[in-house]
C-alpha cells in the first residue's frame, strides 16, 4: 500500500494506546531506507500514524499472514476440510500417562490466555480466569487429574510462546487454520466462531460489504480478523495488541470500524457505548481449538481424551449454554473426535 494512502487512512493519536505491540521480522532494503528517510518525522507524527507507517512498511509485520492462497474466514466451511484434522477416536482416560505429557510443572497445565475478551478468556472482579474456552479447560484438566495454572498474554505473542514451550498450552478462541498449524499443534475442535463488524450506531457502515478503500478497520493483531481484513479483503488495518484497546479506539472515533470474533464484540458493547454489532457471520471455515508444541503429541492426545470425556457426560452442553445461551449450533458441525456423540436434551 502506498506511504500517503496509509497515512490518509491511519487514525489520530488514540487516548489508549496499544500496548506491546510487536513486529518482528525483517524488511527488505527498499523497506529500511524509505523508514530510514522518514525516521525524523516519524518522531513527531502522532502514534497510531506511526504505527500504521512502520506495519506498512514490513507488510504487516507478523499480523498479515501473507499466503498465496489467503482463507477467506467467511467463505463457509468444507466438513471434509476439517475433518482431516479431527481425530477417529481417542485414547482411553485410564490409558493416558501423565508422567509423559512434557509438561513445564508435572501435574500442571501451564495455560497462555487473554485477560479481556469475554465470554470466552477474561479475568473477572474477583480476579480469577475464566470465560467459556477457560472453563471448558479446567473441566478437562480435572478429567486428566491435573491443576491448571492461567498466565496472561496478547494474542500475538501466543502460538510463538506454545511453539517455544513457554506455555503447554494456548486458550484463546484460536481458528486452527493450516498456516498456524505449521507452528504449533492441536486439539480437536471444541467450539466454531462468528465474525463481527462492529461500528458506530450512526455509521454507514452495516456489515462486511461496506468495508472499503479509506476504512479505518481496527483488528488484534495475529488473528484471523487481521488476515481476513489484510489478505481477503486486500486492505491494511490498524493493528491493536488486545481487544479492550481495539473497542476503545472505535468509540473515540480514531478507527471506523472493528471486525472482531463475534463472542468477543457481544463482551464488549455495552449499552450507552454508542457502537453496534453491524453484522454477524458464522465462521466454520477452521475450527476452534487448544494450542500445543505440535511435537509434544502425547499431551494433544490428552487434551483430545479429556475433550471427549466432558462432552459425552454433558459438561461440554452445560457450558455451550451458560455461556452461549441464545447461540445455535450448525448442523454441520460437532465437537471432539469423531466418535463421541454430544448428548440430547
Amino acid at each position: 500500500m502506498p506511504l500517503v494512502r496509509a497515512l490518509a487512512r491511519a487514525p489520530r493519536a488514540p487516548e489508549t494506546r496499544p500496548s506491546s505491540l510487536s513486529m518482528p521480522g525483517t524488511c527488505n532494503e527498499s523497506d529500511r531506507v524509505m523508514k530510514n528517510s522518514a525516521l525524523k518525522w516519524l518522531t513527531t507524527v502522532p502514534v497510531a500514524v506511526a504505527l500504521a507507517f512502520s506495519l506498512a512498511a514490513c507488510g504487516g509485520g507478523t499480523g498479515a499472514t501473507s499466503s498465496s492462497k489467503p482463507t477467506n474466514a467467511l467463505a463457509g466451511s468444507d466438513q471434509q476440510s476439517l475433518d482431516k484434522y479431527t481425530t477417529k477416536d481417542v485414547t482411553a482416560l485410564d490409558k493416558i500417562d501423565k508422567s509423559a505429557l512434557g509438561l513445564i510443572t508435572p501435574g500442571t497445565l501451564t495455560v497462555g490466555t487473554l485477560s479481556d475478551a469475554p465470554p470466552n478468556i477474561f479475568i473477572d472482579k474477583s480476579g480469577k480466569f475464566t470465560g467459556y474456552d477457560n472453563e471448558l479447560l479446567r473441566a478437562m484438566a480435572a478429567k486428566l487429574g491435573l491443576k491448571v495454572e492461567f498466565k496472561s498474554t496478547d494474542f500475538a505473542a501466543l502460538l510463538s510462546q506454545v511453539a517455544n514451550k513457554q506455555f503447554d498450552v494456548g486458550s484463546s478462541s484460536i481458528s486452527t487454520t493450516d498456516a498456524r498449524r505449521k507452528s504449533v499443534g492441536f486439539s480437536n475442535g471444541y467450539d466454531f466462531g462468528y465474525m463481527a463488524v462492529v461500528a458506530k450506531k450512526d455509521s454507514a457502515i452495516k456489515g462486511f460489504k461496506d468495508l472499503k478503500a479509506g476504512t479505518r478497520i481496527a483488528v488484534v493483531q495475529g488473528t484471523v480478523q487481521d488476515d481476513y481484513v489484510t489478505n481477503t479483503l486486500k486492505m491494511e488495518p490498524v493493528r491493536f495488541s488486545d481487544y479492550n484497546t481495539a473497542y476503545a479506539n472505535l468509540k473515540n472515533g480514531q478507527v471506523d470500524a472493528w471486525v472482531a470474533p463475534s463472542q468477543q464484540a457481544t463482551g464488549q458493547v455495552k449499552p450507552g457505548d454508542g457502537t453496534v454489532i453491524a453484522e454477524s457471520v458464522v465462521n466454520t471455515q477452521n475450527f476452534t481449538a487448544y494450542a500445543v508444541n505440535k511435537e509434544n503429541q502425547p499431551l494433544i492426545d490428552a487434551l483430545n481424551s479429556a475433550l471427549d470425556a466432558v462432552i459425552a457426560d454433558g459438561t461440554w452442553s452445560k457450558l455451550t449454554k451458560q455461556w452461549y445461551p441464545d447461540r445455535q449450533t450448525p448442523a454441520t458441525w460437532s465437537p471432539g473426535s469423531k466418535a463421541v456423540t454430544v448428548p440430547k436434551g
